[in-house]
């Protein structure tokens, strides 16, 4: 399996997404890498990383870079050297099983439905990120993708997301629940209060298993296997998660080094600590897949470090071992027949 890497235009550069790829590449003997970017910064990586000469990593020189500063709608017209857009076209051209980025997240998803393409059907394509809850994981779609939103374009996420669910967590009814400031029907903006209506009727065809509106408070609590909302929404539900979770990690080991009786207690629940801050931890996420396009496109983190970057190569092989492209590709055949059989009846 071939993963297509832009390593350029993240946070930390080269360094951190070549580092991961690194290591991903010798924790799972059946991938292979691309890494698009300025050659000698890649090389002087992979020298310093003893991993010059390894078979399954090869480099794509570019000459461009698609920063955080770019404008999204221009950046492929005026950069088509850039490491963002070869390595979308490489995806494309079909020279790659999956491409990933940590660069500029408008522009990375600008190019992937500009240059991979939307799935027939799909409206408007979406970020589906995992978020750790107390019954264990939920998607949050969309968290960036689509600040303005209309009522379909939250039944279709509700959609995706719910046979993204299916799959990924081993999940026969997903629970759909639409994010909002109330859970009585009549909550939200306008959008919101129409998308409830589209997701109650849909679920009463058993199209979806709609549990109504939920709260920010609920989705720790696990209320819905899948959480609905635009994207301005879900990012700022998503940062605010992350925070909370590095905040709490933080408050737990400043508590657990006052003293000497603390940290004795501290060794006591070690293992504990451990795997709650692996759980709150982004970096063991990684990225978010894009759904709704023709091909596995993964958006990581601006931020990522190596581990951050082997944990998105790790989830973008998932992906593609899912066939979870296949799946929604299956389901949007659905909206374009229903689409087209409405508007047979409206001509009669």
């Amino acid at each position: 399996m071939k993963i297509i890497i832009d390593v350029m235009g993240s946070d930390k550069g080269a360094d951190a997404l070549v580092t991961g790829a690194v290591r991903a590449v010798r924790e799972m003997s059946d991938v292979e890498v691309a890494l698009v970017g300025d050659s000698g910064e890649i090389k002087a990586v992979l020298e310093r990383e003893g991993a010059s000469d390894e078979a399954r990593i090869s480099v794509v020189h570019t000459t461009e870079v698609i920063d955080m500063h770019d404008s999204p709608s221009l950046a492929f017209r005026r950069k088509k050297d850039s490491s963002m857009s070869v390595a979308l076209n490489m995806l494309a051209r079909g020279e790659g099983d999956a491409a990933l980025s940590a660069g500029n997240t408008g522009a990375w998803l600008a190019g992937s439905t500009f240059v991979v393409k939307r799935i027939k059907g799909v409206r408007r394509p979406a970020l589906a990120p995992a978020l750790p809850t107390k019954s264990g994981h939920a998607i949050l779609i969309d968290c960036g993708a689509n600040v303005v939103c209309n009522a379909d374009d939250l039944l279709q996420f509700a959609m995706m997301g719910s046979c993204y669910a299916q799959k990924q967590f081993g999940l026969a009814s997903p629970r759909v629940g639409l994010l909002n400031n109330g859970a009585e029907d009549s909550k939200g903006t306008p959008v919101y209060v129409e998308a409830y209506q589209l997701l109650k009727q849909a679920g009463e065809k058993g199209e979806l298993n709609f549990v109504g509106n939920i709260e920010g408070r609920d989705i720790a609590m696990g209320a819905a296997d899948v959480i609905v909302c635009d994207g301005f929404t879900g990012n700022v539900a998503l940062k605010t998660y992350e925070g909370l979770g590095l905040y709490l990690v933080g408050l737990l080991k400043g508590m657990f080094k006052k003293n000497i009786f603390t940290m004795l207690a501290a060794l006591l629940v070690k293992s504990g600590l451990n795997d709650l801050k692996k759980t709150m931890d982004y970096k063991e996420v990684g990225g978010a897949p894009l759904l709704g396009v023709t091909k596995p496109v993964i958006k990581a983190h601006g931020s990522s470090d190596p581990e951050a970057a082997k944990s998105a190569i790790r989830q973008a092989c998932m992906f593609v071992r899912g066939g979870f492209v296949t799946e929604i590709e299956e389901k949007a055949a659905g909206w374009v027949k229903n689409a087209a059989l409405s508007s047979e009846e409206e001509n009669v």
